[in-house]
């Protein structure tokens, strides 16, 4: 790829997008193409968020490429409980590895943090910015069941603090897409995204209401309400729980609807939906290890 670090969707075009899919198609077909492409190099992840499929993917990734990982550990037994500056902490973590995977819930943390290594840094979420792996992963499985071309995409729930809906938005207007957002109004697109949005020439709609927009969609992708992102519970309890489907709700959805959901869910989705066809979100998860395996190698 062109670039020495992957922070934001907004970096990478459709040329760059492509290249990382088709790279993830092959290791997902043959994965023993992979074995030892990068024996010996080490990836550090520095996680100050939890994470179940960023980190174990992550991992996963860069084990099958031959090399390894190192791993921070938690905040509370690192020297950031010391009082370690972010800055100082992946200086000192370049010393030890060939990339840096960061989360951190500051938004722009990653932006910030890239400035002082050299190594490839990649953002792994930063706070209710972006997280652009996650958006790479959703576009490889958006592409295996839909395409990305002259689809119609509706996406639902937290779009203020979702930063998986951020970056997503931002690599869909590489497209030819449609792009419908339906949350609640205090869980609207924040102003600067939508602006930023249009600037690209993306097709934005918003609705307050799944049904009236349902049956157009190719894909539907779900999140959950970001209650670690409110700075006050009650506002968190005044839209917990809206924003669900189950499947009496797809009952006017087209056949070939595709769900997805980044995962981890709480009760946005029915798990009665699982079982169908077009139940996407777990293949989704799976999709990381070759697609993080695939931007690896191309930065390593």
């Amino acid at each position: 790829m062109r670039h020495d670090h992957i922070i934001t969707a907004k970096q990478l075009s459709r040329e760059d997008i492509e290249a990382v899919l088709d790279r993830a198609a092959e290791f997902d077909a043959d994965p023993g193409a992979a074995l030892d492409r990068h024996p010996g190099k080490l990836l550090a992840l520095a996680f100050y968020e939890p994470s179940t499929r960023t980190k174990m993917s992550f991992e996963t990734a860069i084990k099958r490429l031959g090399g390894d990982v190192i791993d921070m550990g938690p905040v509370e037994y690192s020297s950031v409980k010391k009082g370690e500056s972010l800055a100082d902490t992946v200086r000192v973590i370049e010393g030890y590895a060939d990339a840096i995977a960061l989360r951190h819930p500051m938004e722009g943390s990653a932006t910030m943090a890239s400035q002082f290594v050299d190594v490839p840094l990649l953002n792994a979420g930063d706070g209710a910015g972006q997280h652009p792996t996650q958006t790479l992963l959703d576009l490889y499985t958006i592409r295996e069941q839909a395409g990305l071309d002259d689809i119609t995409i509706g996406i639902m729930g937290d779009l203020k603090y979702g930063r998986t809906v951020h970056s997503l938005a931002h690599a869909l207007t590489n497209f030819d897409t449609r792009q419908h957002f339906i949350s609640p109004e205090s869980l609207k697109l924040p102003r600067n995204v939508r602006y930023d949005l249009h600037e690209e020439g993306a097709q934005v709609r918003e609705h307050d209401s799944l049904d009236e927009i349902l049956p157009e969609l190719d894909v539907l992708y779900v999140t959950r309400i970001q209650r670690e992102r409110f700075p006050d519970e009650n506002e968190y309890q005044k839209v917990a729980g809206q924003f669900t489907i189950d499947v009496e709700t797809l009952e006017s959805a087209d056949d070939d609807l595709t769900i997805m959901h980044p995962l981890p869910r709480v009760d946005e989705i029915d798990p009665a939906i699982d079982d169908l066809d077009n139940a996407t979100y777990f293949e989704q998860a799976h999709n990381g290890v070759p697609v993080r395996m695939a931007i690896l190698d191309m930065l390593l």
